[in-house]
């Protein structure tokens, strides 16, 4: 199967990597329709024993695709919804589809998964982390949270420190998403892949060896946050975000005012943090 926005390395590890650098690795919908696809392969492969999702170029991803022409033209050639002016009850589906549903999906996928995050991970690119089962990020990655469709972030941080960051508004340093326990281990840049890669190896070789075990670990984990209302708080926190936007997200901020995930005002709010963050200990890079 040929891919366009992304690449598909199969294997005992199986590669996902999100590939459209030139647009901060943006997820249009044939990339996240694409991803699922190589979801699917890795996960009916006898011979994949973990799948590692990343990111091309200079960064995890940038969120989500909000105004490229090529995916405009791919929305519009396969009938979904192609701006926030169409059909909104369309619009409300296409939405759940692609960004809670499939994204559900891969939180609970059969295999064992590793988000490996470096540069941005923003908005849309958050969620797709945090659907995988264990993340590692370079330590010079940056996060931004946000109130997005898939609202895991309250489980991701915890209610209080979720608070402080969306209230503020601002980016995350690897550093302090460690500290909160959204990710799980920071490399240097240059150690990121091996490391990551070693560590899936180790898990692929536990999942080949006896698959049951593995996917049972999953499994009551995952019940473990759905019986405390993970999936039942991710749908309707979905249904307040349409309700939030009003399903005109290209009215909320400007392209010059960084776009829907209003990046100027989080680096802004970060450079005002960096005294506090440096007084607590964590390392601060800069969100450029």
């Amino acid at each position: 199967m040929e891919f366009q926005h992304i690449i598909y390395r199969p294997g005992k590890v199986a590669r996902i990597i999100f590939n459209r650098p030139k647009y901060l690795n943006a997820q249009s919908y044939l990339l996240l329709e694409e991803t699922d696809q190589a979801f699917k392969l890795a996960e009916a492969d006898k011979e994949c024993g973990a799948i590692v999702l990343s990111g091309e170029g200079r960064a995890f991803s940038a969120g989500h695709d909000i105004g490229t022409d090529e995916d405009k033209k791919y929305r519009e050639s396969h009938g979904y919804t192609d701006s926030l002016s169409s059909d909104r009850y369309q619009k409300f589906d296409d939405m759940r589809n692609f960004f809670v549903e499939k994204t559900l999906a891969w939180r609970n996928s059969p295999k064992p998964t590793v988000a490996m995050v470096h540069g941005y991970c923003i908005f849309g690119g958050w969620m797709l982390a945090a659907a995988m089962d264990v993340i590692f990020a370079a330590e010079d990655s940056v996060f931004l949270p946000g109130m997005v469709e898939y609202f895991s972030t309250p489980w991701d941080l915890g209610p209080r420190k979720a608070k402080e960051i969306l209230l503020e508004h601002r980016f995350m340093t690897a550093a302090e998403t460690l500290e909160y326990g959204f990710i799980n281990r920071i490399f240097p840049l240059k150690e990121l892949e091996q490391e990551t890669l070693a560590y899936a190896d180790r898990v692929a070789d536990n999942h080949l060896s006896y698959p049951f075990w593995t996917r049972m670990i999953k499994v009551s984990i995952n019940h473990m946050q759905d019986a405390m209302g993970f999936t039942s708080e991710i749908e309707a926190a979905y249904n307040n975000f349409c309700l939030m936007v009003g399903l005109h997200v290209e009215k909320i901020a400007s392209p010059d005012e960084g776009g829907f995930a209003r990046t100027d005002i989080a680096k802004k709010n970060f450079e005002l943090s960096k005294p506090w963050l440096e007084k607590m200990g964590l390392s601060v890079k800069d969100a450029k």
